[in-house]
């Protein structure tokens, strides 16, 4: 019978890279794991050694690899060598996370414009278990490797309107469009496999990855992620409204609003994706500074971040905007490096910077790199 699983005690319990003292009790999250190896494994999936041995060691660090996992995420092997990510979903608590993402990655709504990330299997629960399994591609954080140029952010850019556009085309509301909600294949700018929760180590731990490629030459592409609060609301036109708070942005105006009515989610993922752009790109906020060179999106994102819910563009709108937008900007500009507003000038940076690109544009390789 499987452990009961709260993903909130979970995370609450666990601090990343930090071991668990040697001869204690072992943790909630490492017991619930433990227990599901043999399971994961009879279904094809394999589990680091850290995770698979634990409390066969007298110390669990002595394994390369003792850095352990996150909330309800570990990463594992697929028989034929994939590295993936297995999600652990109590169903009761999440109702909607597998039915929209199912429909998300059905044959059905397959298409280049889909940038949810994909179901590759869903593990039923064990016989007494409420905890079902999803297994997921092992994606990077956005900025795992540092965008180089504004041309490559452009691309995010377009690909995020892209992928939330698409979603609502099809009903659906992701409801919690956040920035570490977006994330990246971006293995192939490595040296090596980065570790799937020490993201800066290599997998195996022998060293810190380097970053060996750009997508400029080797172009990402983008997902959006976790689909807990997504829904999937009838095509006939009715108000679709919600309880407010919800997700991971405390800066919604309809959720701040005293006795907060029920809103439409549909223009709150309009005011999250803009507030990505701002608060990543432009202003900055407590956890990152501005980027210079990104005013061209200052209107589109004030509207996108508009008080009035009703004043915000339609995902659809936003996209036409973006791409007359992307139209209206300079190779030059496109190319130029990201520098972070007072950041100051290297010299040398500056150089290699442009001799790059100027090499680049000679090769006629395009400024915007397209997956």
């Amino acid at each position: 019978m499987g452990t009961p699983f709260d993903p909130e005690t979970f995370v609450a319990s666990y601090k990343p890279g930090a071991p668990k003292e040697i001869g204690g009790e072992l943790l909630q999250i490492e017991v619930f794991w433990r227990k599901h190896c043999q399971f994961l494994k009879d279904h094809g999936y394999t589990l680091r050694p850290a995770i698979s041995r634990i409390g066969d060691l007298l110390d669990w660090t002595e394994c390369e690899d003792a850095v352990f996992v996150a909330g309800n995420l570990i990463d594992a092997t697929r028989t034929d060598g994939t590295l993936v990510m297995i999600k652990a979903i109590h169903r009761s608590q999440s109702p909607d996370e597998i039915p929209v993402g199912k429909v998300l990655s059905s044959e059905r709504l397959a298409s280049p414009r889909n940038h949810c990330i994909p179901y590759l299997e869903i593990i039923d629960p064990p016989e007494g278990s409420d905890e079902a399994f999803l297994v997921l591609p092992l994606l990077f954080s956005t900025e795992l490797a540092p965008f180089e140029t504004i041309g490559e952010v452009v691309e995010f850019f377009r690909q995020m309107f892209e992928g939330l556009e698409f979603m609502h085309e099809h009903n659906i509301a992701h409801e919690d469009c956040k920035y570490d909600n977006i994330m990246a294949d971006s293995r192939h700018l490595f040296d090596a496999p980065p570790h799937p929760f020490e993201h800066y180590m290599k997998r195996d731990f022998s060293g810190p990855i380097r970053v060996v490629s750009s997508r400029t030459m080797k172009p990402v592409k983008y997902y959006l992620i976790d689909f807990d609060l997504s829904k999937e609301y009838p095509p006939d036109g009715q108000p679709r409204l919600e309880e407010p708070p919800w997700g991971g942005d405390r800066t919604v105006p309809e959720h701040l609003l005293p006795d907060a009515p029920p809103c439409d989610p549909f223009p709150v993922d309009v005011y999250c994706l803009g507030n990505c752009v701002r608060e990543n790109f432009l202003d900055g906020d407590e956890f990152c500074k501005g980027k210079i060179g990104f005013e061209f999106m200052r209107e589109l994102v004030d509207d996108m971040t508009s008080p009035d819910p009703l004043r915000r563009p339609q995902m659809n709108d936003a996209v036409s905007r973006l791409n007359s937008i992307i139209d209206g900007l300079s190779d030059w500009h496109l190319r130029s490096p990201i520098v972070e507003v007072g950041q100051r000038t290297n010299v040398y940076k500056f150089i290699h910077h442009w001799t790059k690109q100027l090499i680049r544009k000679a090769r006629g390789i395009p400024a915007i790199p397209k997956v």
